[in-house]
This record gives C-alpha cells, sequence and structure tokens, in this order.
C-alpha cells in the first residue's frame, strides 16, 4: 500500500469540495485495513475511513490518514427454495448490489436501487427508500475494531438499527470498520409498490408484468428525475432527515399549515417530510453564493461550482434557523460534517 501526500479528496465527496489530506491510500483486504490501523506514526494518529465520499461535507482539509475501503467481492454464501444470503465486501458500489440481486432474481433491496454510496456505509445510515430500509432484509456485517484491530460480527440487533441511524452513528461511532454485510434476499419476495409514485411511474413505462426489475427501473427512473447527478453538480442527496414529532406538536401545526404532508412512524410520533419545510420557508431553488438549495428538491443542497464546506454548512445552518422559527422543528443532518 502506498501512502500519497497532500491528497486532493475533490473528485473523492460528492459535494466536490476541493480539499486536501496530509496522506491517502486505499485497503482492498481486512489484512491491509488492520495493517493500517497499527501504524502508530505520529502524522497517521488520526484516521478517516471513506467511502463513496456520498455523504460527507469535508470544511477543511484532512490533517492525517484518509483511507478509502475497497473491499471487493459480491456472492450468495447460502440458499433454499425460498431465500439466499448474499455477501458484499463493504468497498462494493451499493447500487451493482441492487444489480447483482436482480440479476440473480433475489428480492428485497429493489426499492433501494441507485441510493449512492458504498455497501460499508449503507448499514451505518440505515438507508432507505420508498418505503424500505436496509434493517429489512440485513442478516449481519463483519467489522474491524479500530484500537485493537479485532473483527467482530454484529446482527440485526446489535446493529440497533433506527430511521436513518444505528449503533454506529451512536455509542460506536467511528469504533469500527465496516468490512462486509451479508443480507437475506428471497425468491418469492412481496412486491413494494405502495410508497411514492412507484406503481404509476411502472404503468407509464408500460411494463408488461410487475417483478423486482421493473420496480428498480422505476426507482431509478424517479430518483434520476427528481434528484441531480453529482457528477453534473455537487451535492450529498437528501442532507436532512425527515423529522419525527409528536403527535401533538403535529396536531396544532396542522392547524396553521392544513396542506402539512405526514406520515405515521411509531404511536405518538409523526413523521413530516424535511423538503416540504424547507420550500414552505422559501429555500427550494434559491442560489446563495456559489451553494444553493436544488430546484426540484428542497432536500438537496447543491454546489454550483467553486464553494467550500464552510458555505454549504452555514446555508445548512441558515435552512435549520428557519425551520426552527417557523415551525418549531429542529431539523438533523444526513450528512456526516468534517
Amino acid at each position: 500500500m502506498e501512502l500519497q501526500k497532500d491528497y486532493s479528496l475533490k473528485k473523492l465527496n460528492t459535494f466536490g469540495i476541493d480539499v486536501k489530506a496530509s496522506f491517502f491510500t486505499a485497503f482492498t483486504s481486512v489484512t491491509e485495513l488492520v495493517q493500517l490501523l497499527g501504524d502508530s506514526s505520529p502524522a497517521l494518529k488520526s484516521k478517516l475511513i471513506l467511502g463513496g465520499g456520498s455523504n460527507i461535507l469535508f470544511t477543511k482539509n484532512f490533517e492525517g490518514l484518509v483511507m478509502q475501503n475497497k473491499i471487493k467481492g459480491k456472492e450468495i454464501i447460502w440458499e433454499n427454495e425460498k431465500e439466499a444470503l448474499v455477501k458484499s465486501g463493504a468497498g462494493e458500489i451499493w447500487h451493482d448490489l441492487v444489480l447483482f440481486a436482480i440479476e440473480k432474481n433475489l428480492g428485497g433491496i429493489e426499492n433501494l436501487s441507485l441510493i449512492p454510496g458504498t455497501v460499508g456505509a449503507a448499514p451505518i445510515q440505515n438507508i432507505g427508500a420508498y418505503g424500505v430500509e436496509i434493517k429489512d432484509t440485513f442478516e449481519s456485517l463483519e467489522a474491524v475494531e479500530i484500537t485493537s484491530g479485532k473483527s467482530r460480527t454484529f446482527s440485526l440487533t446489535e446493529c440497533g438499527f433506527g430511521y436513518r441511524d444505528s449503533v454506529f452513528k451512536r455509542q460506536l461511532k467511528g469504533a469500527y470498520v465496516i468490512t462486509s454485510a451479508t443480507f437475506r434476499l428471497s425468491k418469492h419476495p412481496k412486491f413494494n409498490t405502495s410508497y411514492g409514485a412507484i406503481t404509476s411511474t411502472i404503468e407509464e413505462m408500460g411494463a408488461k408484468e410487475l417483478s423486482i426489475k421493473t420496480i428498480s427501473d422505476a426507482v431509478c427512473y424517479i430518483r434520476r428525475s427528481k434528484l441531480p447527478d453529482p457528477a453534473v453538480i455537487g451535492n450529498a442527496g437528501s442532507f436532512f432527515k425527515n423529522p419525527e414529532i409528536p403527535e401533538t406538536q403535529f396536531t396544532e401545526l396542522k392547524v396553521k399549515y392544513p396542506d402539512i404532508p405526514s406520515y405515521k412512524t411509531v404511536p405518538g410520533m409523526v413523521k413530516v417530510p424535511a423538503g416540504w419545510l424547507n420550500e414552505q420557508c422559501g429555500w427550494k431553488g434559491k442560489v446563495v453564493g456559489n451553494t444553493g438549495v436544488h430546484k426540484n428538491q428542497a432536500l438537496v443542497l447543491v454546489n454550483h461550482g467553486g464553494a467550500n464546506g464552510e458555505e454549504v454548512k452555514n446555508l445548512a445552518h441558515a435552512i435549520q434557523k428557519s425551520v426552527k422559527e417557523k415551525f418549531g422543528i429542529t431539523l438533523e443532518t444526513e450528512v456526516n460534517i468534517i
């Protein structure tokens, strides 16, 4: 493994923020990862694990070692007549795993098509879309403890999944590096088309039959029509979580804002779309210096070119402040700010 000095991270984060790492390398195996973690050189004391760079905002240069996870491999490790366990290296692109499952006619993650990022990042965030979350098909993951270099397997329960949340964002934040993940997929899946415009999109596409492939195609079409391509304009997808608020608070807001949309979650709580809140505060399509909010989706903050991370962070703070003042709701970020 070669350590590269003063390495530009501009092409390794989807916001396209032009920052540098003091040192950079990529690892392709658990052995290489453990070797890097064991390097106690003063200049390499600070370490950052980077996947696809789709859920991160750099606000400054990283003084230390950035290590990109490039552990690859996708395979069926067990199956019977009803289901199969599919194991993937953490460095695989998430959508490539979805396509692998579709090719093998295994259902369960087709609604998560085209979500940016790597397989290793998916459980940390408990990624979700169109009525499906990682936890619905998750079996286990393997990870290496940063301080000891020891490997450990985490079960579904041990991951403590919540809405865009897991134990790796709370108690074990920064404690482990995920090296692989395994999912239990179905050979006779139940199709989930009730969320969003999946059904109408499939009809518009003229699909003759419902399948995991047609659902995936519909999801891809919807995402491409609503969300900007990071290769064209810098962004990290949804910047904020959809907030969950007490039902009593929602009832009060409903009186003042009759059109406020909502989704019931756990008893006593209601989820409100953050994009709607942002749009009501006038942010949709707004340009602020080199940054702005996407014209088609008020959840997405964009880099119009030349923006630095502080500019994007300041825009996010301004949006959070306006939503808090207007609705009394605190928006939390999905994106990790470094």
